[in-house]
């Protein structure tokens, strides 16, 4: 579980540089310019997913305590909290429809909702780990985010049109298949639904 942890903390900690540390993001970007930047802050955000799916893979196969055993209904509720999460996703990466300005950081929301449902349906020690970190640091980010906005720093998306929602509905269904049907096993290796 070294290895899960380690990803952990690297993602977090690359992550939460701009609220906690934000004059160490800027003498970096000053120093290094922001290019070189944000293709460190790139790498090693991968680096550490990467270090976290093959920690999470690792201690799975080697086990871990059961501190708590989800009823069999709650993988309905973490199925369906998904297609909520990757419509979200989708959002944040479209213009503004009702849900993104609804929502002002669907991808944070998106990102929450993921970690909850993994919380319903996992009660091992290193899937709570991973999803219960992933939660509260989409926590912290998100009252971050809000900070931002109230001192100017950032600025809500405004809306554009409802067609957005549309197509966020629309993709984000076919990510949540691809998800379920090829990808979660194929990454993480577990089918989520046994057809």
């Amino acid at each position: 579980m070294a290895l899960l942890v380690a990803g952990i903390i690297l993602f977090i900690a690359t992550h939460l540089v701009r609220p906690f540390a934000p004059g160490l993001r800027a003498g970096s970007i000053a120093t290094l310019g922001k290019p070189a930047f944000m293709a460190i802050h790139g790498i090693v955000s991968l680096l550490s997913l990467v270090m976290m799916a093959y920690g999470f893979v690792q201690a799975r196969e080697t086990g871990g305590t059961m501190l708590y055993q989800p009823p069999t209904f709650m993988t309905h509720i973490t199925l369906t909290l998904m297609v909520i999460s990757a419509i979200c996703l989708v959002a944040a990466f479209l213009p503004a429809g009702y849900i993104r300005t609804k929502l002002k950081f669907p991808a944070v929301a998106a990102i929450k909702a993921w970690a909850f449902a993994h919380l319903l349906a996992n009660g091992e020690s290193y899937s709570v780990l991973l999803f219960g970190a992933i939660l509260a640091w989409a926590i912290v980010l998100q009252i971050s985010l809000k900070k931002r906005v109230t001192t100017g720093e950032a600025t809500l998306p405004v809306f554009v049109s409802v067609r957005y929602d549309l197509i966020a509905a629309v993709l984000g269904l076919a990510l949540y298949g691809l998800i379920v049907l090829k990808l979660h096993e194929w990454i993480i290796g577990v089918a989520p639904l046994v057809l």
